[in-house]
């Protein structure tokens, strides 16, 4: 009898292939045709409205003058992008730190459940520009404040995102660990945390961008750099290009930290990514 070299196929089952790289650039453009075509006409509906004279130009400044401002002052809006970027990566992190710590606390113990709980929930429906000027006060007119918004904003969404995940495991496969003779720790590193992962990448393609928003309402608060720093001497100078200008870029910032969120979910779970690849493509 000869031996196979391979294994076969059940019966009636088909395996599929890897995509390849020319496969996978494929699918990213049937992805984000859509939203790219809707910018385009948004783009084109701003400049229509800008170049008719339907809106006075220093209410709506037109993209002419908004890209030729980013232009202009490059360096301006490039140091003060790097500020901004700053405060917002302290915030994420420090809220991803403390986030996952707070959810494995709430998980593996009710009591701490029910007392953090209601006091996250508390905390998050109160307006961060409403307290941000407290931050201030206490910590002054330094990085502190805007990284302390930037942690606040990002932190709600990470903590109920990594509580979902890590309840979302099946009571069955806790049962085989402990039979097994898997310790909490084990369980938890093995089990839990894996299949918290797609719950939690969720959470910090929201938080991220919260972060952002953070960040910048900390600067509208007491700053004398950062892009809300910006924004807010534009708006007393009556500068609307520049203010502009200065959405555009906060805007662009947000859209490439969520990308980079998601390039780095791609990554650490292939298996989950291509999943939802493959439901895009074929639900098209």
């Amino acid at each position: 009898m000869a031996v196979q070299s391979a294994r076969e196929a059940p019966v009636g089952v088909a395996e599929r292939a890897r995509p390849g790289t020319a496969e996978q650039a494929l699918r990213v453009l049937r992805s984000a045709w859509r939203p790219a075509a809707l910018l385009a006409l948004l783009f084109v509906a701003w400049w229509v409205v800008t170049a008719t004279g339907l809106v006075q130009s220093y209410l709506v400044a037109s993209p002419a003058d908004t890209f030729a401002v980013i232009a202009d002052k490059f360096d301006y809006f490039w140091q003060n992008t790097l500020v901004t970027l700053w405060e917002t990566l302290a915030g994420f992190v420090l809220a991803i730190v403390v986030g996952v710590l707070a959810a494995v606390l709430m998980v593996y113990s009710p009591t701490i459940e029910r007392t953090l709980y209601p006091l996250l929930l508390f905390a998050q429906v109160i307006p961060k520009i409403a307290v941000a000027p407290l931050f201030v006060v206490w910590l002054g007119f330094g990085i502190e404040p805007k990284i302390l918004v930037a942690l606040l904003m990002a932190f709600f969404p990470v903590v109920i995102s990594m509580v979902t995940g890590l309840k979302s495991i099946d009571p069955e496969m806790l049962q085989l660990s402990a039979t097994m003779g898997a310790g909490p720790l084990k369980t938890f590193y093995k089990i839990r945390l894996p299949a918290s992962l797609p719950h939690l990448f969720s959470g910090l393609k929201i938080g991220v961008t919260l972060a952002v928003t953070g960040a910048v309402v900390g600067e509208f608060v007491g700053a004398n750099e950062g892009l809300g720093y910006v924004i807010q001497q534009a708006n007393g100078n009556f500068d609307t290009p520049v203010l502009f200008a200065g959405l555009v870029v906060i805007s662009l910032l947000g859209i490439v930290l969520f990308a980079l969120v998601e390039l780095l979910e791609y990554f650490v779970l292939p298996w989950h990514a291509s999943r939802r690849a493959d439901a895009a493509t074929t639900s098209m």
